[in-house]
């Protein structure tokens, strides 16, 4: 991976590959945007994975605004790959300006350029819905989840072949935390 994520969105916003240095920027970007969650030990997870896990910052100047996180999968029974995304987090006061679009956009591009079948997330509807994600029925996350975050399990073909996926998604060691789950 290299310069193909690096694409000018905004006047001073820069979407580009992450790299090890933005890990300082990284540890203060999740807790600012999600105060009631730690994302830290997935996201190190993550991003010490030898292979499957991309992700993309937002620059804006020299501050790193915004961050989404790709991991490439699979789904039990089946050879296709699939790609979870997460965590994605926006600085607070870069909210509703549309960094995580942007990221989203970027990311989801690579996925499917990876080859990557379908994508999946565990979200917020509203916020998903508008990038034409729609509730997951057929593939179940890799840990239970409560039945009131049931439409928060969502997923988005990224090929126009068709794709009868079912089963449960494999993922990483980092993924397979109940507690990321709702549990």
């Amino acid at each position: 991976m290299g310069d193909e994520f690096g694409i000018l969105m905004q006047p001073d916003l820069i979407i580009s590959e992450a790299r090890k240095s933005d890990w300082r920027q990284l540890a203060g970007l999740y807790p600012a945007a999600f105060p009631d969650e730690d994302l830290l030990p997935l996201l190190k997870g993550l991003l010490n994975l030898p292979s499957g896990f991309f992700s993309v910052v937002a620059m804006n100047s020299d501050e790193l605004v915004g961050h989404a996180g790709f991991t490439l999968c699979g789904v039990a029974e089946g050879d296709a790959v699939v790609g979870l995304v997460g965590p994605v987090a926006v600085s607070p006061h870069e909210q509703r300006q549309g960094v995580g679009s942007a990221l989203m956009s970027v990311g989801m591009d690579a996925l499917a350029r990876y080859g990557a079948a379908k994508a999946f997330v565990f979200g917020d509807p509203a916020y998903y819905h508008r990038f034409g994600f729609t509730a997951e029925k057929d593939v179940t996350t890799p840990c239970p989840i409560p039945p009131e975050w049931r439409e928060a399990w969502q997923s988005i073909s990224l090929s126009n072949v068709e794709t009868n996926l079912a089963g449960t998604l494999m993922v990483p060691r980092p993924w397979q935390v109940p507690t990321l789950w709702g549990a």
